[in-house]
């Protein structure tokens, strides 16, 4: 069930565009969204979508992955093995304004006198653009236009095109490009668990400052992470008009401040660029310098190449991950073709902003768009977000999976710290230590170890990369089995011997600290599974490599026959009366929830309800046992699908944005296209109209990968399962409609289109794919590059 209305604001000023998310008026009572919606980021460094001008804003904050601020996690009633030490992403050095006077007067969005306003987020330039035309009180008219973007191809910068032209008068104008840290944190609700904490006192300290000409360099270093950073920024200027300029700054402060004798029809070009360096090692002095190398090669390129770099890095990403549509009907998905096809590219933009640089950390709940979730990683980034890299950008998807090998000796220390053999991966961190306070919805969510491993598996068979299989992932198999074999144990309760694991939780967090729970032992079963067949394999054709992996994690022969064993006799509970897999050993004893008298303002219930009100009833806050079915197609009939579906369905809250885009594949592999779309639709949506009522705090980049599996596996009827790329595509709703979309896959680019009676398989790049329609297998060649096969009635 869905229980939240999606915000629609005014056409006229938002109006749909396929490559663009257009303001066309200042909307402050949609300020906050919109710093989230307008965000430009490059999985390292991000910046919210705040005015130049340093507000008004909601949040304005300047974000750099991976750096953060430890503070002691206190709990009233300790407990062994709780998570001692918070990690919190914090609010860096804000490099990104610039005021604007003229004849003294400041340039104030909200008193503006505006004759024109249009903002857009460019999906094809990766820019934040914006021209205003203002009206002074005296009546001069001020036509500004300005430019801003994060760099894919330079992961250290971002630069800012600022362009003033006077129209109708002469004025003494000030431009006053400004640095600041240690502003005031955002206001956060603190009934609200999935918003960040706020580090008290003063986070950033001074280590060391000064200024070139017009460039400024501020180092400041975190007290308990120790992690340093330095901004620095510089400033061309270009104009026929007369100007000065003077700088100063302090501890927490820069200023570069133009003064300049402004003539009508004389443009004023100002071009800031912002250069970013952190590093837990380096000394201040070192890391200034790596900030002024950076510095000096991209003012000497200039904005127009970062521009054309810019728009380069983004036209390959299309090519290899745009999804498009066409005439898709209004009146079944409540949106035009239009409406649709940009939140898709939308949902794809910002997915590719949270990863593409993110090297040595990995994918925060809310990218770098905002700081809820206190810029924690979880398992979202492996289940939702990684197939659609592994099937578009696998260099970036193999860097988040190199992230989670290199948290292996934190996970074996954790495992030991809750008194099991192997590995257990953290439920939410930044710093490979474990930061979830609450057990019972964190550390007790195994799952993760599982989701870790499937989604290695994916890549793997996705690209070949045995190599890193080989390196890497085999050990972190070996490590996550151990666990899963000495967190269960064979009970006769269940059957005769049958492995069960108590006392865990799964992706729903409605219902906590369970026995075997359906999803968990399902993935745990083809973790220990992989694990034994990866070993198995190695030490048949490659000894010398087992040998290394035996001496690395000591591993014994007989622990590979246990594995198998444990796999094989995996308890995985059936319900025969109403032939569905229960979610765990008690669901089905609760009593369901009373939906019909939940006031509709009181979603999510997480926020009005005692936890305890929520664990004793049947009711989900996300796809769990539904999740299974998808991640585990081939494990589950067709009708096993609906059954399970039909019955999970409405008990499901949608308070999780993890939820519509995975009910929405599940309801077109069983045929159920009504569900299909309205799930479709709201995932979608799910940030670009406010779905879930906090798009404030900063995107769903797990959800945004949703939206695409729900295209290409919903409705693309792609299959993975075994290995073996193959396709059951879902016939389109109308006779026009085409839903085309391209997978990379061991190094070849296929392109799908899927239409009304039709699908067009098209092998784009690379000599030869062999895949299967349906039941058939089809080997695509550089030769005979296409195939055309029909599409099934459903």
């Amino acid at each position: 069930m869905i229980h939240h209305i999606p915000l629609r604001p005014p056409s006229r000023d938002f109006p749909a565009d396929e490559w663009n998310i257009i303001e066309k008026g200042f909307h402050p009572e949609f300020l906050a969204q919109l710093e989230t919606m307008l965000a430009l980021g490059n999985g390292y460094l991000g910046m919210r979508g705040c005015p130049e001008e340093g507000g008004p804003n909601a949040e304005n904050s300047t974000l750099l992955n991976g750096f953060y601020e430890t503070s002691p996690i206190v709990y009233p009633e300790d407990a062994y093995g709780f998570a001692k030490t918070g990690q919190t992403i914090i609010g860096v050095t804000d490099s990104k304004i610039i005021k604007l006077f003229v004849d003294d007067e400041p340039f104030w969005l909200p008193n503006a006198k505006l004759l024109s306003y249009d903002r857009r987020l460019n999906l094809k330039s990766g820019t934040l653009d914006r021209e205003i035309l203002w009206e002074t009180p005296a009546g001069k008219q001020v036509l500004i236009t300005s430019r801003r973007l994060v760099s894919f191809a330079n992961r250290h910068v971002a630069a800012i095109s600022y362009r003033v032209t006077l129209l109708n008068a002469a004025a003494s104008l000030v431009l006053s490009s400004e640095m600041t840290a240690n502003e005031p944190s955002a206001c956060t609700n603190a009934n609200d668990p999935r918003q960040t904490r706020v580090v008290s006192g003063r986070v950033l300290h001074h280590e060391t400052g000064y200024a070139k000409d017009r460039r400024i360099v501020l180092c400041h270093a975190t007290e308990k992470s120790r992690l340093t950073l330095t901004c620095a920024t510089d400033h061309s200027l270009e104009t026929a008009c007369s100007f000065a300029h003077k700088v100063s700054y302090s501890e927490d402060f820069g200023q570069v401040a133009f003064t300049i004798d402004a003539r009508p029809d004389c443009p004023i070009h100002l071009t800031k660029y912002m250069v970013y360096h952190t590093s837990a090692t380096a000394s201040p002095e070192e890391l200034c310098g790596r900030a002024e190398w950076t510095m000096d090669r991209i003012v000497n390129q200039g904005f127009l190449e970062l521009l054309a770099s810019q728009e380069q890095y983004l036209d390959d990403f299309w090519r290899r991950s745009d999804v498009r549509v066409r005439d898709v009907r209004e009146d079944r998905t409540k949106r035009s073709t239009v409406e649709i096809q940009q939140a898709i590219r939308f949902n794809l933009f910002h997915i590719l902003q949270a990863s593409a640089r993110a090297e040595d950390t990995g994918v925060p709940a809310k990218g770098l768009t905002g700081q809820a979730y206190e810029g924690h990683y979880f398992w979202d980034t492996e289940i939702y977000v990684l197939p659609f890299l592994i099937y578009s950008s696998p260099r970036i998807a193999k860097n988040l999976l190199t992230f989670r090998y290199k948290m292996l000796p934190q996970a074996r220390a954790r495992a030991r710290q809750l008194g099991h053999h192997g590995a257990m991966f953290p439920w939410r961190t930044i710093s490979g230590e474990e930061a979830s306070a609450y057990y019972a919805a964190g550390t007790a969510q195994y799952h993760i170890n599982a989701d870790i491993m499937y989604a290695l598996r994916k890549y793997v068979q996705a690209t070949g990369d045995k190599a890193f299989l080989r390196d890497c992932g085999a050990e972190m198999l070996v490590e996550t089995a151990r666990l899963w074999l000495d967190l269960g144990f064979y009970s006769d309760m269940k059957g005769k011997q049958k492995f069960c694991i108590n006392s865990v939780t799964g992706p729903d967090e409605y219902n906590t600290v369970v026995n075997n729970n359906a999803y968990t032992n399902l993935m745990a079963r083809e973790n220990l599974r992989y694990a034994a067949q990866t070993v198995q394999s190695l030490r048949a054709t490659n000894q010398t490599a087992y040998d290394a992996l035996a001496r690395k994690t000591g591993l014994e022969p007989s622990e590979v026959d246990a594995w198998v064993r444990a796999a094989e006799n995996m308890y995985v509970p059936y319900d025969e009366k109403l032939q569905i897999i229960p979610q765990d050993d008690s669901f089905l004893d609760r009593e369901p929830w009373d939906f019909r008298n939940t006031p509709p303002d009181h979603y999510p219930l997480l926020l009005f309800y005692h936890p305890l009100n929520i664990y004793r009833k049947q009711v989900i806050k996300q796809a769990d046992v539904v999740l299974a079915m998808f991640l585990l197609g081939d494990t589950f009939s067709l009708d096993s699908k609906k059954q399970n579906f039909e019955f999970y369905d409405p008990l499901t809250t949608g308070d999780s944005s993890l939820s519509s885009c995975i009910e929405a594949i599940i309801a077109a592999q069983i045929g159920n296209m009504e569900k299909a779309l309205r799930y479709g639709v709201a995932a979608l949506l799910m940030d670009l109209a406010d779905v879930g009522g906090n798009v404030k705090d900063g995107c769903h980049i797990a959800s945004m990968g949703g939206t695409w599996m729900m295209l290409a596996y919903g409705f693309g009827g792609m299959r993975d399962d075994d290995g073996t790329l193959s396709f059951t595509p879902r016939r389109a709703p109308e006779d026009n409609a085409i839903l085309r979309f391209s997978v990379t896959y061991r190094g070849q680019r296929l392109e799908v289109e899927i239409g009304f009676e039709k699908v067009e398989y098209a092998l784009r790049e690379g000599e030869c794919l062999t895949m299967r329609h349906e039941m058939e297998e089809i080997q695509l060649t550089r030769e005979n590059p296409v195939a055309v096969r029909a599409v099934s009635r459903w």
